[in-house]
């Protein structure tokens, strides 16, 4: 029988999430110790998000495990306060939310550092403060926090950091990021946010108000089209890094790599319109992407 997430479930409920991302987390053909370890790191990193994007599941379980007054588990800046505390206990004491005591043994094991983790929780703070982004370089230090992290916490649970592997994965875990964001546009405008560079918009004569309409313009298809290309590019900087490793490590990698291809095929194939909802790439596309990515083509 299936258990659903409740509000007294909290940990479950945010690993549940995994099966809806766009990149497979822990996949059934790795090695249980990673896909243990892993599926440690992605509780972490899917816990900080919803802290930081206000998705938290109901009944405010979350906070109370974290310490954070019912006064205060609305304010986000609080809770991920009380969150990097939590971290904190991680290496030298024991933390109270059970996702972040899941976490420990995998930190003790594969010698994590607690630099990824707290990147991930200066994103989430980041977004709190920071709602546009004026240059493309701008946001490229964003994703250096946003979602380099991920990348560099899979190569050191699978033991395999190299100087040369992370600056590949960085630019995969960069363009990940980009194409999530292009798929996303209206959802982020809804909180607020733009992660389209100011200086692309003013570039291609794109306004905020056109990102709200239910289709998208030739202004706005022409901007993503520019950013998608970008997020390709970079996909293709870091494809090498499947080629670097070995056995089931390789097919993740892949996965990471094709998942990201497919999804801007999809952005492409839809026109670049993602205003009306966030293109997604079908199951025969990703593995089309997967087997080219692995032949080392794409």
């Amino acid at each position: 029988m299936t258990r659903t997430p409740t509000a007294r479930d909290p940990e479950r409920a945010t690993l549940d999430k995994a099966a809806g991302e766009n990149f497979p987390v822990a996949p059934f053909f790795l090695p249980r110790a990673w896909r243990v370890d892993l599926m440690a790191v992605y509780g972490f990193a899917r816990l900080v998000d919803d802290i930081g994007d206000g998705d938290l599941a109901p009944g405010g379980a979350d906070a109370r495990l974290l310490g954070v007054s019912p006064g205060e588990a609305e304010d986000r800046l609080v809770l991920l306060d009380a969150f990097e505390a939590d971290l904190r206990r991680v290496f030298d004491g024991i933390p109270r939310h059970p996702l972040l005591r899941r976490l420990q043994p995998t930190v003790r094991r594969r010698s994590l550092t607690p630099e990824p983790f707290l990147g991930l929780i200066a994103a989430n703070r980041q977004d709190q403060l920071v709602t546009r982004y004026e240059t493309y370089d701008d946001l490229l230090a964003y994703c250096e926090l946003s979602a380099n992290p991920v990348g560099r916490l899979v190569l050191a649970v699978t033991g395999t950091s190299t100087p040369e592997r992370i600056r590949r994965s960085d630019a995969v875990c960069t363009a990940l990021q980009i194409v999530e964001h292009l798929q996303d546009v209206r959802e982020d405008l809804g909180r607020d946010r733009i992660y389209l560079p100011a200086a692309d918009m003013k570039r291609f004569h794109v306004q905020e108000s056109e990102l709200a309409a239910p289709t998208a313009g030739a202004s706005v298809r022409a901007l993503v089209a520019y950013e998608a290309e970008r997020a390709r590019g970079l996909l293709n900087e870091g494809a090498p890094l499947v080629g670097s490793v070995h056995g089931r490590l390789k097919l993740l990698l892949a996965g990471f790599v094709a998942g990201g291809r497919a999804a801007v095929h999809a952005i492409a194939a839809a026109e670049y319109d993602v205003l009306p909802g966030p293109p997604k790439p079908g199951k025969t596309r990703l593995l089309r992407e997967v087997g080219l990515t692995l032949r080392g083509e794409g």
